[in-house]
């Protein structure tokens, strides 16, 4: 088990959106997060004190984890000064990167000197099954996105809130680093064999009461050419009854692929709702998820108006808004 609470390290994250791990705790978990820690030019701040080590270490912090999301999920050697530090100081430390802490022949030096953990989240613990594609009981809702990084996994946690607060049965089940950090479990399913993508999450969402709902987190896209393979794992693997789309308006072009132009709302359903049907004829798609931050009340309201107009399903920003329009839209099914 991580302990808690968190000191939550920014280093040099340009920008809120690459230190979206420490933003998903902040906002879904904020009682575990104590502090952030930021290096030079680091454009992300999470509203919390900025704490030295010491300061952190005075006020019961128990573990370090790195917050920020980079391209590649890489450990900067600009990083490593503070991190060895706070391994000296007996901090544990937790990273969800694609680079592993366990790999890193100077902190696991340090570790192994000084005492504390390092814990990777990234790291599957379960040998996962290949998909047989068998119908599983219980009722599953899938994010999908026209990017990534447009607020999937808040789209579920949103809407497993909104069930829980209705006395719905409902789990939300992280597929990525910061879902497994927020709740403490999941699968990290772009660390996964591809062989055993789908496979792992049938096996994290099995058989469950009729009337419980999965809400699944989503991850990259089906139109981003480096991580379209583990969306469709997630399709496939899921065979979700639903499907919620997700959108960020105001990116002019894919994430990290200044080439590629972002695919409309309907494009999106076009493709992902065939390759679902596969797996089960009866998905449909039931809402539109649209991540409003960079828009003030008035624009937020009439896009998501002009949304639901355009395509007849309803839309919200599940997170500014609330998620009672994409959860209405699951009954009956």
């Amino acid at each position: 088990m991580i302990q808690k609470p968190y000191l939550l390290f920014l280093g040099d994250a340009p920008d809120a959106l690459a230190a979206k791990v420490a933003q998903g705790i902040c906002d879904w978990n904020p009682d575990v997060a104590l502090g952030q820690i930021r290096l030079p030019g680091c454009g992300a701040d999470m509203g919390l004190p900025d704490m030295t080590l010491e300061q952190a270490k005075a006020a019961g912090v128990k573990t370090v984890v790195i917050g920020v999301a980079n391209r590649g999920g890489i450990i900067s050697d600009a990083w490593k000064e503070v991190l060895i530090q706070a391994i000296k100081m007996g901090f544990d430390l937790a990273a969800g990167l694609h680079t592993l802490l366990r790999n890193e022949n100077d902190l696991i030096s340090a570790a192994r000197m000084y005492g504390p953990t390092l814990h990777d989240v990234r790291i599957p613990t379960v040998a996962y099954p290949i998909a047989n594609g068998v119908r599983r009981t219980g009722k599953r809702c899938l994010a999908i996105g026209t990017d990534c990084s447009v607020g999937k996994m808040y789209t579920g946690m949103a809407m497993n809130a909104e069930m829980n607060g209705r006395g719905i049965k409902s789990t939300f089940r992280p597929t990525g680093q910061t879902g497994i950090l927020i709740t403490g479990g999941g699968v990290p399913l772009d660390a996964v064999i591809a062989d055993f993508m789908a496979g792992s999450v049938e096996y994290l969402t099995p058989d469950n009461d009729p009337d419980h709902w999965d809400h699944i987190e989503g991850q990259g896209s089906l139109y981003h050419a480096s991580f379209s393979g583990v969306t469709l794992a997630l399709i496939h693997g899921g065979q979700p009854d639903a499907m919620v789309m997700c959108h960020e308006p105001t990116r002019s072009h894919m994430r990290g692929l200044p080439d590629y132009a972002l695919p409309s709302l309907e494009q999106l359903r076009d493709t992902a709702l065939p390759l679902a049907q596969i797996v089960n004829p009866a998905c449909r798609i039931t809402g539109v998820s649209i991540n409003t931050k960079a828009l003030d009340d008035k624009a937020a309201r009439r896009l998501i108006d002009d949304t639901a107009a355009a395509l007849n399903l309803p839309a919200t920003d599940p997170y500014r808004f609330g998620a009672g329009p994409l959860v209405d839209a699951l009954e009956g099914i």
